[in-house]
């Protein structure tokens, strides 16, 4: 294949690494055909059909992407493999705060991103409502990872790369399919180390949700569940339409992600525990400290609350089960000198999607799993509202500060964190451990003291961090939404 150059950086994108999925609708993908000549890898391949403004769109999706320092020099760098989020829905590997070219440069490593099935042409429940052929339907999405990984092992000496050591790390959705994978006994064996970055899912769909969900989609479609099989036939097009339904159990449209079928997928992610077939996977376990911003923020309203309108206004927010009133009144108590503003986004995100990384971290304590934790907390200097937001460590971890859609600016302070945030990641990536020249010590985490890495200028350890609002949180379950 040709690729082409990025100053010093080899470059290939597109590269195929699973056949055409269109015949193959709901159902595992299929290895590539061998090619004569040359192909060109000098240009993205396509993206999972998908609602919104994602380019380039098609079934045939089975695309990865290469940078590398050198070729076929036995040089066995660590090998880091993204996996982008979009909530199992939306999105690609294409994107160019994903651009591996920096994280070369810095590390010697070889940076893989990917693309694969999407929302329900990769995980629906057509397994609880036909079986037979479909039986793998809600996990058709992971299992195209599972073959990326396949893909990597056998070719990335090709490109440099170690097969013996590879990293999965993604952000949201994407760390949510890392966790999924580790469950997953058909991905053993193909990854050495996990990063997630809001990845905070600790359940799955369960299959009796994911029938109902299923249901759904199809009475949209106008059809019957005995005629369920003809969705396999129709226009790629007609299905992202019909993801407008409404969800059956959630507010929004309907959710298709991950589901626990007992084959595929036999157990949660982490879920009544830790899994320990995983165990032995060093893992780095990551937040940012004003997540929810990036979902409250575009709401003018939410600047505006007083302490009569907060807790109505936070109530929908919280995917814990707990009272919105109790919650504000005890930030009051906790944090007398927050605003009402300040309480509805501190409380959105530790009510939301924090509790579900500290369970990940808590289960690998109690099972004696190398785990760290860090939390972002350095914000966007280009809006100061959204602060710390939700997927703003993407572009600090590849050191892409400069990107278009980064929002971290070129400042000194940012490119200081992304400097410290992408040393740490490749030396977790090389070895294991992410201990480096660039952080103070950092110590993996325990129940007594849950150290966790703070990036910030500069980045530094703090035990506990906002410890009365994970006690203030602790007292429900955490089940992630939509599952």
């Amino acid at each position: 294949m040709r690729g082409d150059t990025d100053r010093d950086v080899l470059v290939f994108k597109g590269i195929r690494y699973g056949a055409d999925t269109a015949t193959r609708r709901f159902r595992p993908a299929t290895p590539p055909e061998s090619w004569d000549g040359v192909a060109d890898a000098t240009r993205y391949g396509h993206a999972s059909p998908q609602k919104g403004a994602e380019p380039d769109q098609s079934e045939d999706c089975l695309f990865l992407n290469v940078w590398t320092p050198g070729l076929k020099d036995g040089a066995k760098r660590p090998v880091m493999v993204y996996v982008h989020g979009g909530a199992h829905a939306n999105g690609s590997g294409s994107s160019p705060l994903y651009d591996g070219s920096a994280l070369c440069r810095r590390g010697d490593v070889v940076v893989v991103t990917v693309n694969h099935r999407l929302n329900v042409f990769g995980y629906n429940g057509l397994s609880q409502v036909l079986g037979g052929p479909f039986a793998d339907s809600g996990s058709v999405g992971n299992l195209d990872l599972v073959l990326a990984l396949q893909w990597v092992r056998d070719n990335i000496a090709e490109f440099g790369g170690d097969p013996g050591c590879v990293t999965l790390f993604g952000q949201s959705g994407g760390g949510a399919k890392i966790v999924t994978l580790m469950a997953m006994p058909a991905a053993r064996g193909l990854f050495h180390r996990v990063i997630t970055m809001s990845g905070q899912h600790v359940t799955a769909m369960g299959p009796r949700h994911a029938e109902l969900r299923m249901r759904r989609y199809l009475d949209r479609l106008g059809l019957t569940p005995e005629r369920a099989g003809e969705l396999a036939a129709l226009p790629a097009a007609r299905l992202v339409d019909a993801l407008a339904t409404p969800d059956p159990l959630e507010k929004g449209e309907i959710i298709f992600w991950s589901v626990m079928d007992h084959a595929a997928l036999p157990r949660h992610p982490f879920a009544p525990d830790a899994p320990r077939e995983a165990a032995h996977i060093p893992m780095i376990i990551g937040n940012t400290h004003d997540e929810a911003r990036a979902f409250t923020a575009s709401d003018p309203r939410n600047f505006q609350l007083s302490w009569d309108t907060v807790a109505a206004k936070l109530a929908p927010e919280l995917v814990l089960d707990l009272n919105a009133d109790y919650v504000v009144r005890r930030y009051r108590e906790i944090y007398p000198q927050m605003s009402p503003v300040d309480v509805f986004f501190a409380a959105a995100t530790a009510g939301r999607s924090w509790p579900g990384h500290l369970v990940q971290a808590q289960e690998r304590a109690k099972i004696g799993a190398p785990a760290w934790m860090y939390q972002l907390d350095f914000g966007s200097p280009q809006d100061r509202r959204l602060k710390a937001f939700h997927g703003f460590d993407i572009p600090l971890a590849f050191d892409n500060c400069g990107k278009p859609g980064a929002l971290t600016g070129t400042g000194p302070d940012a490119r200081a964190v992304a400097a410290a945030m992408s040393e740490t990641f490749v030396a977790f990536a090389r070895t294991g451990d992410p201990n480096n020249g660039a952080i103070p010590a950092w110590a993996p985490y325990t129940l007594d003291r849950r150290p966790t890495m703070i990036f910030d200028v500069p980045p530094h350890m703090q035990d506990d961090p906002r410890r009365e609002e994970r006690l203030l949180f602790s007292v429900a379950p955490f089940v992630k939404q939509g599952t």
